[in-house]
């Protein structure tokens, strides 16, 4: 896994190279069904799977094997380790000049590796074009955001044989991340089965990059395709994978519905699966987004500036041009925000205020507020990429007073937040826009039942060894019981129970009983049954996301 931008230096030192045992266990998989004619290693780095290959049972199972390296020094290496074997070839060169100047009209049977993970910045003119064509010819969009691996596994499956095979280590975003939207639906119409294998702990610790195994099967066989997503261990669970067979895998294979919707579904059974597609189709439920505008929070370009106490407020006399502010999750307490909570958080000396100076000169500012700008300028705080595009560096573009505030990250589940103040947020909250006419406290009561919270963790991401982050277009998509006719008195009756427990940081889940039967039982007629599998998907994609925090000792801002 290559991820720095001095990509060069770093794979001439040796680091980040596939494990033995993964490229053993791919090498296994992929001739567990028979010979294969030729083979192709896209970008070899020293020569980890060329060496394993090489070394295998199955060194007389395939014909020829093509590596291609971009690095000299490293392409020596991986020479070096199959020297003696004829049928390896090593080619120093760039993977996009070779496949644009003829390897894309060449046929696998398979296809093996590490692909680079190189951010578009650091690529050349050249293979940022390549990379276009790849994505743009096979119906995908080509933006800035898409990281080299995602053109290299395109590539890579365009050049498989009709019952060729897949298999290479690639980030796991693959399952969850915008970008890699195209993707997935390219992976779902191109390949008959595909296998994803996950890791509770991180295989490659040094950089915190999650890795999954992306096992792929072309077929001429009319079969329809399928998938399969499963989570292992760590290394020692390939290393006992491999010594007990690969027939022992649980493996459960779901129909793919050809679709950019996130690969997190397909950890779950057949009939998990089932029961989310029917609440999907139910008419009692809206998206997210059938309510509700949400947009990021405010992004002031350096909130250590921007951000204020209550000594930097009287210092500097900023009365005037502040805004009350909820910068973090805990300055939220409960499900509603409002007057005392603000002031609470302005005594604990937390950064609760907003500068919000006019989008003017600062000539006729006061003299203090004049002396907070120099300060800013000559503390070196004024500077940065964002600050420099405005016409005063000083003022903070697009900057509203929402309805209610979604948390972008948590830990069990993000809290949706009234406004009851004329309060802002940072980034670190999303801003809520309500539609007209609707009821706002209803919309809020709405969130908190486990449909909702099980959505959540599905439309959401695993970031950063295990905290649930939701970026706006996500949480529009979560799914929401339409509560606008439900009983006025119940529905204060059950948020005051939710606020007292969240501002108590007590456990949820015996409130959530009681929001279940009211709401989902009582008024909106669901089976209890399919209430109960929905509580049990929440806390399974919950549970899988916090354990993969407690491996890899991540710490997260709790809801």
């Amino acid at each position: 896994m290559k991820l720095l931008s001095d990509i060069t230096s770093q794979k001439l030192r040796g680091g980040y190279y596939t494990p033995k045992e993964l490229c053993d266990f791919i090498i296994e998989w992929a001739f567990f069904d028979g010979p294969k004619a030729n083979v192709l290693e896209p970008s070899t780095g020293d020569g980890g799977f060329l060496d394993r290959l090489n070394k295998s049972r199955f060194n007389d199972h395939f014909e020829s094997c093509v590596a291609i390296e971009l690095i000299e020094e490293e392409a020596e290496k991986a020479r070096k380790k199959v020297i003696n074997n004829p049928k390896f070839q090593v080619i120093n060169s760039d993977f996009f000049h070779e496949f644009q100047w003829g390897l894309r009209n060449q046929k696998y049977d398979l296809i093996i590796g590490n692909p680079p993970y190189i951010r578009y910045q650091y690529l050349t003119e050249d293979q940022r074009q390549t990379q276009s064509d790849i994505l743009v010819s096979n119906g995908m969009k080509s933006n800035k955001l898409i990281n080299a691996w995602v053109s290299f596994v395109v590539a890579s499956v365009q050049m498989l044989s009709d019952n060729g095979k897949i298999g290479l280590v690639i980030p796991a975003e693959l399952l969850q991340v915008a970008y890699a939207a195209d993707l997935r639906m390219f992976l779902e119409k191109s390949l008959s089965k595909i296998t994803v294998i996950t890791f509770r702990e991180l295989i490659f610790p040094d950089v915190q990059q999650e890795i999954v195994l992306l096992l792929g099967e072309k077929s001429t066989d009319g079969l329809e395709n399928k998938i399969s997503v499963l989570e292992l261990e760590n290394l020692d669970s390939i290393k006992a994978t491999l010594h007990e067979g690969l027939d022992k895998l649980p493996v459960e294979y779901k129909d793919v519905d050809h679709s950019k919707d996130k690969w997190t579904k397909f950890f779950l059974n057949n009939e998990e699966i089932a029961l989310i597609n029917e609440i999907g189709e139910n008419s009692s439920f809206l998206n997210f987004s059938d309510i509700a505008d949400i947009d990021i929070g405010i992004t002031t370009g350096k909130n250590k500036y921007f951000s204020v106490d209550k000594n930097t407020v009287e210092k500097y006399e900023l009365e005037n041009v502040t805004l009350p502010l909820i910068g973090r999750s805990a300055h939220a307490h409960g499900i509603y925000f409002n007057q005392a909570d603000w002031e609470s958080n302005i005594e604990e000396d937390l950064l609760a205020q907003l500068v919000y100076f006019p989008n003017e000169p600062r000539d006729n500012f006061p003299n203090p507020h004049k002396e907070y700008i120099k300060w800013g300028e000559e503390s070196g705080l004024s500077k940065g990429f964002k600050l420099g595009k405005r016409a005063y560096w000083y003022h903070i573009p697009s900057v509203w007073v929402p309805d209610a505030f979604f948390l972008r990250r948590n830990d069990k589940f993000p809290k949706f937040v009234l406004n009851q103040i004329n309060a802002v947020s940072t980034d670190t909250m999303h801003r809520i826009r309500f539609n007209e006419g609707l009821n706002h406290r209803k919309i809020l009561l709405s969130y908190y039942n486990s449909i909702s919270f099980a959505f959540t963790e599905i439309e959401g991401r695993s970031y950063g060894g295990g905290v649930l982050e939701v970026l706006p277009g996500e949480a529009e998509k979560i799914l929401l019981p339409n509560l606008q006719d439900f009983d006025d008195q119940s529905t204060e009756e059950l948020l005051e129970l939710i606020d007292a427990t969240i501002r108590n940081k007590t456990d949820i889940e015996p409130i959530l009983d009681m929001v279940d039967k009211a709401v989902l039982v009582d008024f909106l007629n669901i089976d209890p049954n399919k209430v109960k599998q929905f509580r049990g998907i929440w806390k399974k994609l919950l549970n899988r996301r916090r354990l993969r925090k407690a491996k890899n000792g991540e710490q997260t801002d709790k809801a």
